[in-house]
């Protein structure tokens, strides 16, 4: 069974991470600060726990190759191909009130795996899990096409 952790808890390291709009859209995105950029791969699929909700999200890069969010989805296919699904971060940046140049916390709890995402002043706590194997995750890449 996992192991239950607390935003505060020393394992979990927290980083400042602004909200932008994403171009000239009304679309937000939640840019990754660069000292929690390693442990945010570029280019892969997340796990992004926010809302008490565990989602996933591509994580896709800005034009300077800063990472960034932009979307959360309920299953890795939909992260895939994002016009598919409904976007639960957009959602959840509008009913927080966190608005364009604002900043959310990003929590590591799991480094190239599972991200939280909490509004300033918030609690949460996450399930830490381990990432599934690399021959997992070829399988599943292989299925999804």
């Amino acid at each position: 069974m996992p192991e239950r952790l607390p935003s505060d808890h020393d394992a979990i390291d927290t980083y400042r991470a602004t909200v932008e709009r994403v171009g000239r859209t009304d679309r937000r995105q939640v840019v990754v600060p660069d000292a929690a950029a390693d442990a945010v791969p570029t280019d892969e699929i997340v796990e992004l726990v926010f809302d008490e909700g565990t989602y996933h999200s591509h994580v896709d890069t800005d034009l300077d190759g800063t990472p960034v969010f932009k979307g959360a989805y309920r299953t890795p296919t939909l992260a895939r191909s994002p016009g598919d699904g409904e976007d639960a971060l957009g959602e959840w940046l509008g009913s927080t009130g966190v608005a364009v140049g604002d900043s959310v916390l990003l929590d590591v709890v799991t480094s190239g795996y599972t991200v939280g995402l909490r509004a300033p002043g918030e609690r949460a706590i996450y399930e830490a899990t381990e990432p599934p194997s690399e021959s997992l995750s070829s399988i599943a890449r292989d299925l999804d096409g």
